[in-house]
Formats: structure tokens, C-alpha cells, sequence
């Protein structure tokens, strides 16, 4: 389909998808929590999606330890949260780890921690769940914690919770720039921070949640701090929709990121096509029309698309049609200088053969790139006569002199290749090319 990276949930309910110090073995492999599956899925996945050249984008779920019940003694024995039980609140019929507790936050970035240095991922990704989405006529229980750790510095609970999430975000950036300086560190929140109503600063919506009033998760704080590498709100309505509309809120995301070393994504609701009450979800050309959107506007860096699930689905043509159409051609992860600039040097494509198969290029990385600047990847480029060249493909480096082959060339045709190094933030070097006969 086009797509250039991949967001997986390895920690769902506090129990990993690989060994773990901070957890046990996820239930979601094996059906039984703390079961040893007899391999490692992250470092399957990771070695899976990087020989087909795609970023590896490990998603946490940082509080929530259980999805539909809240006893203590139905989790593995090994659970942090069973040895830890003060550290653990119910709320709803779920239990999560108390975002309060300094003990609490502290632990769960070294669980980040240990999955960025042992683990060759691109990005730590973390989305909506924060403090979780309230019930009517439930409070989070953490009275005695804000009189604990909050009353002292804050007049009230509500501004105490913004600030214990704004501190475990920027906790997890800086520990894992100290660890790997080059893994990003991104969050898809839920799509609206403040409503007009609320703030005139806020979106011209009409929403039943925001983040920074109910989920305490201040999106603006973190843009304006630096804290995080990319934003991708979850934008999960249709154009023109009335409470919160899908072009309302991509501007607004758009002008939050101006000027801050930020990339906006926007996160597409792949889930609702031809499966929403809303009319429009109803219509192909809805999803064509919001990603076109997305192109119009400067400052929008890309699409993530929920789920993968959904769209190979294919409902109402959308797989189709990114394949033929939107994503019919490849693209590079855009760069983001705020975290290295530099480019590797410059391959040599030292052979371009035509034969029945197409044509072999033969590409040679630069011997100075194993020292100071690692190749991660050849992008190639192809012009065909005096046209533009455009973006053939990309290839994952494997060896210091390798082959790709472009078997959709027309052997009555005579084209320039264009051959350039990138790194793993995609900074690319000058091209090396060679032109057919």
C-alpha cells in the first residue's frame, strides 16, 4: 500500500510482547498472561519490517494495566502491578498504573527505556490514554495521592494531573535521547485539545472530550516544550462534521506545530469507512478527500492510518485506491533536523546492465559512510529522457556493494538513475547516477 512505517502495540496492558524486567509476557500472544510464546515477536517484527525498508514504531500504552476487569489476582503472578498494588487504581472496570505516583512514573519510563536500548526501533509511539476517558459519575480515585504528592504546588487536582502526565512525557523524551538520540518520539492524541468555548485559543468545535480538560493530556504544553518529535492527532471525524469537523481541526493541528520543531501527521480513521452513522463515511471519495486535504496543507508531514486491519479490508475500494492512486508511488519519512542534520556520503552506482529482466544496477556505498555516517537505506530515482526524475524505490542497505533491479523499465527506453544514501532520519546525500545507452 505505500506505506513507510508501522505503529505496533508491544505493551497493551502492562505485559510486553517481548522479555520483559517490567512486565510478563502479553496474554495477547498466547492467550495466558506470563506464558513464554518460545521466541521474540518485537524482535521478529522489528527485523520483519526493516528488511522491507519500514520505520518500526514501538507503541505503549503507559497506565493501563487491565482491559475489562479489575482483579489483582487474575493477573501473572510476576506482575509488577500485583507486587505494587498502591501503586495501582480501578476506575470503570479497568485497573491502570496511578499517573501521580512518582514511583509510578519513574517505573514505566524504565520500561520504555529498556525496549530503546535493547531493541533497533525508530520511534516510541504512544497514543489517546492518558488519564483514561471519564465515566459519568465516576471520579478517578486519587484523592489521597494529589494530598500525598500535589496539594503543596497545585490549587487544584485538575491542573496536578496535566502536570504529572507533562512530566512523564518529557521524562520519556529525554531519557530516550540520552539512550538513542536518533529514536523519535511521538503521540497521537485524541483530536481536539480545547474547544473555542473553552479556551478561544481552541478549535471552532463542539466536543464532548478534550484532551486538556478530561484526558489532562496538554497537547499544546508538549508542542511549545519540545518534548515530543511528531503529533498525530486523531482526527476521526468527517469533513464539515458539525460537533468537530475533519477540515476545522487539520488546520488548527496545522498552526499549533508552526514554527516548532514538530511534525504533524494526522491520524486517519481507516475504521469508520462504510461503518459510521455519519453520512460521508458512506462515500469512497471521503477518506480520497481528507488525505488530499492533508497535501493542501504545508505543514502536514503524512497520514497514520487506523488500523491496518481496516484497510485490508478494502471497504469501499480504499485499499484500491491508495494502491493505484494515493500511495502509488513511494515516499520518504520526512526529516526532522532538530534531531541530526547530517547527511551520509554519497554512493557510487558503478554499473547499470539491461537485460530481458530490466535493468541491474549495481550501487557501491561510500567507504567513509561505515565511519561517520551510517547508511541505512538507497533511495533511486529514475528519468526517463529529459523528464523529471521521480522516486523509483528504496532499498534497505544490506552489503557494501548490492543490486536492485527495476524490472518495470522499457528496454526501448533510455533513462538517468539517480542512487543517494540516507541515514535511519532519512537525511540524504548528493545522488551518484548513470544513464542507459
Amino acid at each position: 500500500m505505500g506505506m513507510n512505517a508501522v505503529i505496533v502495540q508491544i505493551k497493551p496492558t502492562a505485559d510486553a510482547f517481548y522479555p520483559s524486567a517490567y512486565g510478563p509476557w502479553s496474554e495477547y500472544l498466547t492467550g495466558v498472561q506470563g506464558k513464554d510464546p518460545g521466541y521474540d515477536p518485537l524482535a521478529f517484527m522489528i527485523e520483519e519490517t526493516h528488511k522491507r525498508n519500514l520505520e518500526f514504531h514501538a507503541w505503549f500504552n503507559p497506565y493501563r494495566i487491565t482491559m475489562n476487569h479489575t482483579d489483582l489476582n487474575k493477573l501473572s503472578e510476576s506482575h509488577p502491578a500485583r507486587k505494587h498494588p498502591d501503586w495501582v487504581a480501578a476506575y470503570g472496570n479497568q485497573l491502570y498504573y496511578h499517573p501521580g505516583i512518582p514511583e509510578t512514573r519513574d517505573f514505566i519510563v524504565k520500561g520504555i527505556e529498556e525496549v530503546v536500548k535493547h531493541y533497533d526501533i525508530d520511534a516510541v509511539h504512544m497514543d489517546d490514554y492518558f488519564y483514561p476517558y471519564k465515566i459519568a459519575g465516576q471520579e478517578f480515585p486519587d484523592q489521597a495521592q494529589y494530598e500525598q504528592y500535589g496539594k503543596d504546588a497545585f490549587s487544584n487536582i485538575d491542573d496536578w494531573r496535566r502536570d504529572n502526565v507533562n512530566q512523564l512525557v518529557k521524562q520519556i523524551n529525554q531519557t530516550i535521547k540520552a539512550a538513542k538520540p536518533y529514536v523519535k518520539f511521538g503521540i497521537s492524541p485524541f483530536g481536539v485539545w480545547r474547544n473555542a468555548a473553552d479556551d478561544p485559543t481552541g478549535s471552532n468545535t463542539k466536543a464532548g472530550v478534550r484532551n486538556y480538560d478530561d484526558l489532562y493530556a496538554d497537547t499544546r504544553h508538549w508542542i511549545q516544550e519540545g518534548d515530543i518529535d511528531y503529533i498525530a492527532p486523531q482526527i476521526y471525524w468527517s469533513i464539515g462534521f458539525n460537533a468537530a469537523a475533519y477540515d476545522v481541526l487539520a488546520d488548527w493541528w496545522s498552526n499549533e506545530v508552526k514554527n516548532r520543531p514538530v511534525h504533524l501527521y494526522i491520524g486517519q480513521a481507516a475504521y469508520k469507512i462504510n461503518n459510521n452513522f455519519d453520512p460521508p463515511w458512506s462515500d469512497p471519495e471521503e477518506y480520497v478527500r481528507q488525505i488530499t486535504l492533508n497535501r493542501q496543507l504545508e505543514l502536514v508531514k503524512g497520514s497514520m492510518h487506523f488500523s491496518l486491519k481496516d484497510l485490508n479490508k478494502n471497504p469501499l475500494g480504499i485499499k484500491d485506491r491508495l494502491i493505484t492512486d494515493l500511495y502509488s508511488k513511494p515516499a520518504l519519512v520526512p526529516q526532522m533536523p532538530w534531531l541530526d542534520s547530517t547527511a551520509p556520503k554519497k554512493p557510487k552506482l558503478t554499473k547499470v546492465t539491461e537485460d530481458k529482466n530490466g535493468n541491474l544496477l549495481q550501487i557501491k556505498d561510500h567507504p567513509s559512510n561505515q565511519k561517520t555516517k551510517e547508511t541505512a537505506y538507497y533511495a533511486i530515482y529514475r528519468a526517463e529522457g529529459k523528464k523529471q526524475k521521480t522516486l523509483l524505490a528504496t532499498q534497505r542497505k544490506t552489503y557494501e556493494q548490492q543490486t536492485f533491479l527495476d524490472n518495470t523499465a522499457d528496454p526501448n527506453k533510455k533513462y538517468t538513475y539517480y542512487v543517494t544514501s540516507a541515514d535511519r532520519l532519512h537525511n540524504e546525500s548528493k545522488a551518484s547516477k548513470r544513464t542507459t545507452k
